[in-house]
C-alpha cells in the first residue's frame, strides 16, 4: 500500500472565519482520527474538551487533548473529533474523517473518490 499526503484546513465550528492554513497530513487508514498541530488549532479558538490515549505504531500508549473542528480537504468538509498533535506527532488525515467526507481512499493514483453514504432501513415496530 502507498501513501500520500494532502492539505487539511481545520475550522472554528463557533466562528467559522477562523481557520487553519492549510496543512500537509498524512492520509492514514491506519489512524482512526486526525491529527493537527496543537499550536495552529489554539491559535484559531479551537479548545480542547478532553483527552484519549492512543497506541503508536511502536506500541507505546500516549495521551493527547482532542476538540471538535470542521475539517476540509480536496473539496469535502465534515465536523469530527480533532487530536492536539504535539511537536513529535505526525500531522495525519485519519479514517473517521475520511468516512465523513464520504469518501475511499485510491492509493495507486493518491486521490479521494466521493462515495455514497449507507442507509439504514429503519421499520417501525409499534
Amino acid at each position: 500500500m502507498s501513501t500520500f499526503k494532502v492539505n487539511l484546513i481545520a475550522i472554528n465550528p463557533k466562528e467559522e472565519h477562523r481557520q487553519t492554513p492549510p496543512v500537509e497530513v498524512l492520509v492514514d487508514t491506519g489512524a482512526e482520527l486526525s491529527w493537527l498541530p496543537k499550536q495552529i488549532l489554539l491559535d484559531i479558538g479551537i479548545i480542547p474538551r478532553g483527552k484519549k490515549r492512543f497506541y503508536t505504531v511502536t506500541k507505546q500508549l500516549i495521551e493527547r487533548d482532542f476538540g471538535y473542528a470542521i475539517l476540509s480537504a480536496e473539496g469535502f468538509q465534515t465536523n469530527d473529533e480533532i487530536v492536539f498533535a504535539e511537536a513529535s506527532d505526525l500531522s495525519l488525515l485519519g479514517v473517521r474523517t475520511l468516512e465523513g467526507f464520504s469518501v475511499m481512499v485510491d492509493n495507486v493514483n493518491h486521490r479521494f473518490v466521493a462515495t455514497a453514504n449507507l442507509a439504514v432501513s429503519v421499520k417501525n415496530y409499534t
